[in-house]
């Protein structure tokens, strides 16, 4: 699939207007950051899940493109810090999904089944579910 950039009218104006709201966001960012970091490192050791490693998520590398101006380069710490920190959090809560429940959700009605639920239970198979106690 090839990604184009959406042309819009006013674009500057646009960009500027929704830089407090996209910015703001880096308070509870790094908030949640720091909270899944120490739930992380508590709970995955006393509950036998191996740690994650971050740096497979986050990845804030683009910024060293020389093409790039200084506006755009802050744009991309921001973006593969953000944009990081969510699939670091998306993979720490699978696996504590993993570790208590796994169970799938009930499909349709257009819900996004999460990858890490391949390999859950079915939803509604009571004698799989009853079946994990007696392994």
């Amino acid at each position: 699939m090839e990604y184009k950039r959406i042309k819009l009218p006013n674009k500057t104006l646009r960009q500027t207007l929704a830089a407090p709201f996209i910015f703001g966001m880096i308070v509870p960012i790094v908030f949640l950051d720091i909270t899944i970091e120490i739930y992380h490192r508590i709970a995955f050791p006393l509950y036998g899940i191996p740690v994650n490693k971050r740096s497979n998520y986050i990845r804030i590398d683009r910024h060293k493109l020389s093409y790039l101006k200084t506006r755009d380069k802050l744009w991309c710490i921001y973006c593969g810090y953000a944009n990081g920190i969510s699939a670091y959090c998306v993979k720490i809560a699978g696996d504590t999904e993993k570790y208590w429940c796994s169970i799938k959700h009930k499909s349709g009605d257009g819900f996004v089944e999460p990858v890490h639920h391949k390999y859950f239970l079915e939803y509604g198979d009571e004698t799989a579910y009853r079946n994990l106690d007696k392994q």
